[in-house]
């Protein structure tokens, strides 16, 4: 009795069907940690010049790699093949020389092509000044005489309860801010890039961009955003200890709602210089007060104001906070040089000054029994 035997082509249908699910899944690790295209030109032409690179070098090791193991098998000592030699060879030397001199001048054109096109920063459309901050950004928005017509800092919003691992992590953790960037869409946008204290990095991987914010040194980079949306990056610059809590976010919007949203804080930026003149109650002190602590000092010095001694001192009954206030408003406008206590004076408003000091003094148990008004900021700035 015969039995009959599956055919050699079902047999092998296993080996490659799983030959086929490893080149897949290559192929699909492949594209996870591949660059991405980006959404503006210069990103896109970065990931062509990348994907042009990567061939050229894929074929070069396969050529390369291909002869070097024919060359192992077939010309094996044990098969009894007698070794050539190419000392002095100089066909060999100038082929070896010509061809990858022919493979770098191919792709310096591609290469050229696209370096140009980032470096070209000429005739923008709007310009906006980016600065790091330990450990935030600041933008300005600057008129055609490149004066600022407004700015304000973009801080992270992650909660502490997430940093700190109390609550599950959100979809954008450690890349969500108070408030993003906003640029029109189809606009040349040109990015004005420094650093008030330390080398930061400003980097958005969407817009192909990335720019070292240097302190004493302004570099520039561009895009144009066809798209709206909300892009996110981050600094790519060691710059201290809460350095990876310093996002990138810009919200690219259409022409009409970035006018209006430019209008209106066009006349908030008014408004926040009247309140300089203005004096307030002690309950309107510690109301804004409570806002400013909670997003400029609340990282260091705790929402308690215990701090985290020695690197973050108490504010709960420190001298500081409870001694003399012209000392206590030039400790926080100067900062202390050597140590990680920022100089405000130039990231908050007198208005936002004067009341984060009365908050500091009047919270916690502290009762220093005074107001602390924009005026009596003014006045401390001035005799420095």
């Amino acid at each position: 009795m015969s039995v009959n035997k599956p055919c050699k082509g079902i047999r092998r249908l296993p080996f490659a069907l799983g030959a086929l699910l490893v080149l897949w899944s290559g192929v699909a690790l492949a594209d996870e940690l591949n660059m991405r295209p980006g959404v503006t030109t210069i990103s896109q032409s970065i990931f062509e010049l990348h994907t042009i690179v990567l061939w050229i070098c894929v074929v070069i090791g396969i050529i390369v790699f291909g002869a070097m193991f024919w060359s192992i098998i077939h010309h094996r000592k044990s098969s009894g093949h007698k070794p050539a030699q190419f000392h002095e060879n100089t066909r060999l030397e100038i082929l070896w020389t010509i061809v990858p001199t022919v493979i770098l001048i191919v792709m310096a054109f591609p290469s050229t092509k696209t370096l140009v096109q980032m470096y070209d920063t000429s005739s923008p459309d709007m310009i906006v000044e980016v600065r790091g901050y330990q450990w935030k950004w600041q933008y300005k928005y600057l008129d055609e005489n490149r004066n600022p017509a407004f700015s304000f800092f973009s801080i992270l919003s992650t909660p502490i309860e997430e940093r700190h691992n109390e609550v599950p992590k959100g979809e954008h953790y450690l890349l969500e801010v108070d408030e993003p960037l906003r640029i029109p869409v189809n606009k040349k946008v040109q990015f004005l890039v420094t650093s008030e204290d330390v080398i930061h990095s400003w980097w958005v991987p969407d817009f192909g961009l990335k720019r070292d914010a240097i302190p004493g040194t302004m570099n520039d980079i561009w895009a144009i955003v066809p798209t709206p949306g909300v892009y996110r990056g981050q600094c790519t610059e060691l710059c201290g200890k809460d350095h990876g809590f310093m996002p990138v976010v810009v919200q690219a919007m259409e022409q009409d709602d970035f006018d209006a949203w430019y209008a209106e804080r066009v006349e908030a930026q008014k408004e926040r210089a009247a309140l300089e003149s203005m004096s307030f109650t002690a309950d309107e002190l510690m109301t804004q007060g409570e806002a400013v602590y909670t997003k400029y000092c609340a990282s260091c010095h705790q929402a308690n104001g215990q701090g985290v001694p020695p690197v973050f001192p108490a504010l709960a009954g420190s001298p500081i906070a409870t001694g003399d206030r012209d000392e206590h408003i030039a400790r926080v406008v100067d900062g202390v040089a050597g140590t990680a206590m920022q100089a405000f004076g130039s990231q908050l408003s007198k208005a936002e000054l004067a009341a984060v000091v009365h908050f500091e003094r009047h919270s916690w148990g502290n009762n220093a029994g005074d107001l602390t008004q924009p005026v009596d900021v003014a006045n401390v700035m001035a005799g420095n």
